[in-house]
Parts: structure tokens; C-alpha cells; sequence
């Protein structure tokens, strides 16, 4: 189905942050597959643990006992300050997962309607729920009636959530990215989750938070939330959790973490063998690396180098970001700035019409990272000329 405007190109081998199309051109990534590929293409680990597992054992269904998705549960939980984990596919899936659970939560608390507040300009996935609790009217528009249940209000404002507090008795959840993605990278004030955190104790909601695209290390902590010295009760992750496999996880705590029981919710291949040795290859190397503490270093690396030369236009607005999660806001839509760019050999992304996004991988080079500097900040400027 045509679903997709794709670019003029197709790939036919990578490694590490590089990428070669089928006709022997050579590309620097520095999108990941949309902050995926956070170990880059063809890790080796990554590569060996998915052969090795399809000679051994795919899939059995949840039906039974899965050793490697305990092991990745039980390490994922130990990582975030968690209790539970259930497993999907997608970053969608996890987010379905987390609306079910605060709905049961909801329930359980004796509310007839129970509302998840979320977040305008926000994205959480295609599906119809998570499409509805999304704040973008362009992905919505076509596929109504959308599902109810959702509040609204501005992303970063802990005003506008403390007002929701005081006028709706109904509300049994918050959800929201640490870092808004598809959004433009917007980055909220940095007491935000704090004051989240604060407001949903206070009054017992629970504090969900999407993880799928800050999460895995990319933004200098293994989860964004750790920045801020809290910890959620409902955590979704996927993309760069299997590097490439199709995985996702919904963690939680506490009464979250009890809210769904057998039959509740399922997953045929959520969590099988395939997939966890994959995502537990993932979360090994990066812990054994300290992958995370190199997002950091390269994160301040790039936006420095950008700063020094970009930031003199008058045409760039702002240059942001936090770890290897990297906006450049122009004063007017520049999608163009993408096939100018691969046409150079680089892979970069469009988002929210004037955001040039950059996810590079973790395993990003010093070298690669000047070479990106030094490939994009020329478009740029010859763009706004």
C-alpha cells in the first residue's frame, strides 16, 4: 500500500554507522532507522546472538516458560527501578499496553470513565488508541471517530497539568515523552518530570512515560527519565531495544504493575526467543560499553561543533538537544534538506516541517561525528541563502 513517500535509494549492506545502497554508494547514518539502530548495522554481537538463537529456537508462544525473556525482564527491570515487564512488538504495542494498564488502574480505583492525560504535539504510534492519544491532528485526521478518554494539554507546561488536577476528578494517568521526537526534539524545562512526578504522587495518578525513541541510552542516560532522579510507574520502550528486531516492553511498578492479570492482555510474538536474545545482546553492550556516557560526550560534541557553525544564521532558530538526540530548527520548512543531503552521502531527517533531526548511533566515531558537522552545516547554510 502506498503509505510511504520514500526516498530515491535502497540499501543493501551496513556496518557500524555506514550504509552502502545497491549501487556501491556509500552513506553516513545519521538517523539509526529512526533511532533504531542505536549499535549500528550489523553489530557483531547482535548478529551472532540472532544466528546462533534461529539454529537453536525462534518462537514457542507465551504459552510456556521463555529462559531469555526472563533474563532480559529481569535485567530491564534492575536497569529502570521496576517491577513487571510485558513484551510486544512495537513501540505502539507498548504504548497500547501502558493505556490498557492505566485504564484497569482507573477502574480499580472506582472511576466509571478513566482519563490518561497526554500531551499536545506529542506522538505514540499508528494504532487507533495510541493514534488517538497523539497531538498531531495531520496523523489523525481521516480515521475518526478516535477513541475518548484523552485529555490535552501543552507539553512542558506543569501549570497546565496542576489545572487538570483541580478541575477533573476523573484522570488516571499522565503519559508523555521525556523529549518530544517526531515532535521537533522539544525538550521541556528541566524540573518538568519532576513536577510530574510530584503532581501524579499527590494525587494518585499514574506517571507513564514513552521511552520508545529517548530510551536505550540515546540521550546520555540508559533512560531519559534518570536525568531528572525520578522514576515512573509505567515505562514503554522499543526501537533501539533489538537494533533492528522487532521488540518492545511496557514496564511497570507498583499497583501499575499488578493491573493486568492472565487473560487480561497477550501478545502471540511478544517476547520470544528470538527476539530477547537479540534486545539482551543489545542491553549487555551497551551496559559493557557504557554506551550511554558516550551518547553524552559525542551529544555535547555535535552541538557544540553546530553551534560554532550554525549558529550565526539568522534563518536557524535553535540548536538543541540532549545526548545523540539533535534538532536544528529553521525559521521555515526545509524537508528538502533531506534528499540534498543523501545526495551527498547522508542520511538525516525532517521533522515537524523545520526540524533537521539527527539519531545517530551510539557507536558514532569522533570522526564520523566531524564528518557529519562538516557535510550538513554547508547545506544549511546554502539552503537559508
Amino acid at each position: 500500500m502506498a503509505t510511504y513517500r520514500r526516498l530515491p535509494v535502497t540499501f543493501e549492506r551496513g556496518e557500524g554507522a555506514w550504509l552502502w545502497d545497491t549501487e556501491g554508494k556509500l552513506y553516513l547514518d545519521a538517523l539509526s532507522g529512526i533511532a533504531v539502530c542505536g549499535l549500528g548495522h550489523a553489530h557483531p554481537a547482535v548478529s551472532t546472538a540472532i544466528c546462533e538463537q534461529a539454529g537453536q529456537l525462534i518462537h514457542t508462544s507465551n504459552l510456556y516458560g521463555i529462559v531469555l525473556q526472563e533474563k532480559l525482564g529481569n535485567d530491564l527491570v534492575r536497569l529502570a527501578g521496576m517491577d513487571r515487564v510485558f513484551f510486544a512488538n512495537s513501540g505502539a504495542e507498548t504504548n497500547e499496553a501502558a493505556i490498557k494498564i492505566a485504564r484497569a488502574y482507573g477502574h480499580h480505583k472506582g472511576i466509571d470513565t478513566p482519563h490518561i492525560v497526554v500531551m499536545e504535539n506529542s506522538f505514540h504510534g499508528r494504532t487507533l488508541a495510541t493514534l488517538s492519544a497523539t497531538g498531531n491532528r495531520k496523523v489523525q485526521a481521516g480515521f475518526e471517530p478516535l477513541v475518548s478518554g484523552f485529555i490535552r494539554v501543552p507539553f512542558g507546561d506543569a501549570a497546565a497539568l496542576e489545572a487538570v488536577a483541580r478541575n477533573a476528578a476523573n484522570v488516571a494517568a499522565v503519559l508523555v515523552e521525556p523529549i518530544q521526537g517526531e515532535g521537533g526534539i522539544c525538550i521541556p524545562p528541566k524540573d518538568y518530570l519532576n513536577r510530574v512526578r510530584t503532581l501524579c504522587d499527590s494525587q494518585g495518578w499514574l506517571m507513564m512515560l514513552d521511552e520508545i525513541q529517548t530510551g536505550m541510552g540515546r540521550t546520555g542516560r540508559f533512560f531519559a527519565f534518570q536525568h531528572n532522579g525520578i522514576v515512573p510507574d509505567v515505562l514503554t520502550l522499543a526501537k533501539a531495544l533489538g537494533n533492528g528486531v522487532p521488540i518492545g516492553a511496557c514496564l511497570a511498578k507498583g499497583a501499575a504493575a499488578e493491573a493486568l492479570g492472565p487473560g487480561s492482555h497477550g501478545s502471540t510474538f511478544g517476547g520470544n526467543p528470538l527476539a530477547c536474545r537479540a534486545a539482551g545482546a543489545v542491553v549487555h553492550t551497551l551496559e559493557k560499553q557504557r554506551l550511554s556516557e558516550r551518547a553524552a560526550g559525542l551529544g555535547d560534541r555535535l552541538l557544540k561543533a553546530f553551534r560554532q557553525t550554525l549558529g550565526d544564521l539568522k534563518g536557524v532558530t535553535d540548536i538543541r538537544g540532549l545526548g545523540l538526540m539533535i534538532g536544528i530548527e529553521l525559521d521555515r520548512p526545509c524537508r528538502e534538506l533531506v534528499g540534498q543531503a543523501l545526495a551527498e552521502g547522508l542520511l538525516i531527517n525532517v521533522t515537524a516541517d523545520k526540524v533537521v533531526r539527527l539519531l545517530p548511533p551510539l557507536v558514532f566515531s569522533d570522526e564520523q561525528a566531524d564528518q557529519l558537522v562538516d557535510r550538513l552545516s554547508p547545506l544549511i547554510r546554502k539552503f537559508l541563502d
